[in-house]
C-alpha cells in the first residue's frame, strides 16, 4: 500500500539535476552541482521499497519520479485567487472544475490547493496559479505531532497547558503556512473499565492546538502549536489520542492509558460554626495527590439574596482552609472556586472545582409546653381553641365578600325598578286627573248651547230673570 506525499510548491527555487539521475547517466556530479542539490533537496519519502523520491523545480515546475504510485501536493496561492491549473508533461491540463474523483482528488480553499493523484504520469510537471512568493518545496514522508507526555497524575476539571510541534520524517516543519492545512488535536477515548466512573462514556475532545498567538500561544507562525486542555470530564481510565487531520488523510497516535482521578478538593461548612453571625466554609484536599502547603484558593460567595461577596484565601500552610461567611438570611448559599497549587510530584495546576451548595433552613418556633401536673394526674390535655385575631376578625373570605357583592347590587337594582315603576304610576294618575275637568267644562258648554235654543221670547227672558239660578 502506497504512502501518500505532500509536496508544498513553490516559485522562487531554481530547478538541478539531481545526483541520482545524473548517476543513472553514467556523469559524476559536479561539486557546484552537489552544493546546490543539498541546498535545495527536501526530505525522501520511502515509498514500500528502499528509494528516494526527488523533486526539483524551475520556477512552476516539478519532477515526479516513475515509481511514484500516489502524490498528495498542496500549492498555496494569493487570498481569494482562483484554483491553479496542472500541466501533465504531455502538455494536457488538468482544471480543478473538470476533476471527477477518479484517479483526482481536489480540494481548494481560499489560499491554497490540495490535490492527490494516483499513478502519476513521470516527468516534468508545471502548476499555473498566483502561487505565493518566498514559499519552498517540501516532500513530507509522514506527518506526526509531537507533543509531551500527559502528566501521570491528572485531576477532573483541571486547565492544563501543553505544546507541540509537528515533524516530516522525524525533522520539524518550520513553515507557517502549513498550519493552515492540518488541524491537531488531542482526544481521549474511554476505556470502558466497569471500575470507572467514565464506563461507557463517549469519546472527549480535550485540546485543540494552534499556533495563532491567541489564547495561551505564545507567538503566532513560529511552529510551536500550543493546546489548552479543559479536562471537564468524568474521572476514571482514558486513552490519549493525537490526532492529524487534513482535507486529504488523518494521521493517529494512540498513547498508553492514564488515570484521570477526581477532583481533589474537599469543602465542607458548618453552620453558625463562626458564631451566631457566620458560617465556617472549610476547604481541604486529598493529601496523597495534593501538597496542601501550597493551596490557594480563590472565589466567590453566592447569598439567598442574590449578592456576590468575592474571597481569596492566600496563606500557605498544612492547615485546613477555613472562611467565615456572614449568616445574615435564610435559604442556599453558592460557593464557586479556582484552586492553585502543586501535585506531590511538584507539578503545579490549577484546578476549576465544581459548586458547592448548602441550605440555611428558618428556625422552627418552640411548640407548647406539657405542665407536670396534667403528666402526673394523666389529665387530657385541653387544646386551646385558635384565637381569631384583629385582622381575621375584621376580614373575610372570598366567598363570603363575593355573597355581600351580590346582595348590595341586588338590592340597588331592586331599589332603582321600583323607582321607576313608582314615576309612571304617578305620571299616569294625574293625566288622568287633568282629563276629568275638561270633560265637564264641555259637558257644560254642550248643555248650554241647548237651553239657548230653547230660550223663549221676551216673556221667557224677563220671567227667567227671577228664577234662581243653579249652582
Amino acid at each position: 500500500m502506497s504512502r501518500a506525499l505532500l509536496i508544498i510548491l513553490s516559485v522562487a527555487l531554481a530547478f538541478t539535476v539531481s545526483a541520482r539521475q545524473a548517476a543513472e547517466q553514467g556523469a559524476e556530479p559536479t561539486p557546484e552541482a552537489s552544493a546546490e542539490q543539498a541546498e535545495s533537496e527536501s526530505p525522501i519519502a520511502l515509498i514500500g521499497n528502499d528509494y528516494e523520491n526527488g523533486i526539483k523545480l524551475l520556477q512552476n515546475r516539478f519532477r515526479i519520479d516513475h515509481n511514484v504510485k500516489e502524490v498528495t501536493m498542496v500549492f498555496f496561492r494569493e487570498y481569494g485567487s482562483a484554483p491553479v491549473v496542472l500541466v501533465r508533461p504531455d502538455g494536457s491540463k488538468i482544471f480543478q472544475s473538470q476533476v471527477e474523483g477518479e484517479d483526482i482528488f481536489w480540494f481548494d480553499s481560499d489560499t491554497y490547493d490540495m490535490i492527490s493523484i494516483k499513478n502519476p504520469v513521470p516527468g516534468p510537471w508545471q502548476a499555473v496559479g498566483q502561487i505565493v512568493e518566498g514559499s519552498r518545496v517540501m516532500v513530507l514522508s509522514d506527518i506526526a505531532l509531537h507533543a509531551e507526555p500527559l502528566p501521570p497524575i491528572l485531576f477532573s476539571g483541571e486547565i492544563l497547558k501543553q505544546t507541540a510541534y509537528l515533524t516530516n520524517g522525524d525533522k520539524p516543519i518550520d513553515y507557517s503556512q502549513f498550519r493552515d492545512v492540518v488541524e491537531l488535536t488531542i482526544d481521549l477515548v474511554s476505556t470502558n473499565n466497569p471500575n470507572y466512573d467514565n464506563f461507557g462514556a463517549d469519546d472527549q475532545q480535550i485540546a485543540t492546538f494552534e499556533d495563532n498567538g491567541r489564547g495561551m500561544d505564545e507567538a503566532p507562525l513560529d511552529g510551536v502549536f500550543t493546546g489548552q486542555f479543559n479536562l471537564n470530564v468524568p474521572a476514571g481510565e482514558w486513552q490519549p489520542v493525537f490526532r492529524v487531520t487534513t482535507p486529504m488523510f488523518t494521521r493517529e497516535q494512540v498513547d498508553p492509558p492514564l488515570r484521570l482521578y477526581p477532583n481533589p478538593v474537599k469543602i465542607d461548612v458548618e453552620l453558625d460554626g463562626g458564631g451566631n453571625d457566620y458560617h465556617k466554609l472549610l476547604i481541604d484536599v486529598d493529601r496523597d495527590l495534593v501538597d496542601i502547603n501550597t493551596l490557594l484558593v480563590d472565589g466567590k460567595v453566592r447569598y439567598p439574596n442574590a449578592d456576590v461577596r468575592n474571597f481569596s484565601l492566600t496563606e500557605l500552610g498544612g492547615d485546613v482552609r477555613e472562611y467565615l461567611i456572614i449568616a445574615y438570611d435564610y435559604g442556599i448559599f453558592r460557593v464557586k472556586m479556582t484552586a492553585y497549587g502543586k501535585t506531590v510530584n511538584g507539578r503545579d495546576f490549577i484546578l476549576d472545582v465544581p459548586e458547592f451548595t448548602f441550605l440555611v433552613a428558618e428556625p422552627e418556633l418552640p411548640e407548647p409546653e406539657v405542665t407536670e401536673s396534667a403528666a402526673d394526674n394523666n389529665v387530657d390535655e385541653v387544646i386551646p381553641e385558635p384565637q381569631v385575631t384583629t385582622e381575621e376578625e375584621e376580614g373575610m373570605d372570598d366567598d363570603t365578600l363575593m355573597m355581600w357583592l351580590i346582595i348590595v347590587n341586588g338590592s340597588i337594582v331592586g331599589v332603582g325598578l321600583l323607582g321607576a315603576v313608582v314615576v309612571i304610576f304617578l305620571k299616569r294618575r294625574k293625566g288622568k286627573g287633568s282629563a276629568q275637568p275638561a270633560k265637564a267644562k264641555a259637558d257644560a258648554k254642550a248643555a248650554a248651547k241647548p237651553a239657548e235654543a230653547a230660550r223663549p221670547g221676551l216673556l221667557g227672558g224677563l220671567l227667567g230673570k227671577f228664577k234662581k239660578p243653579k249652582e
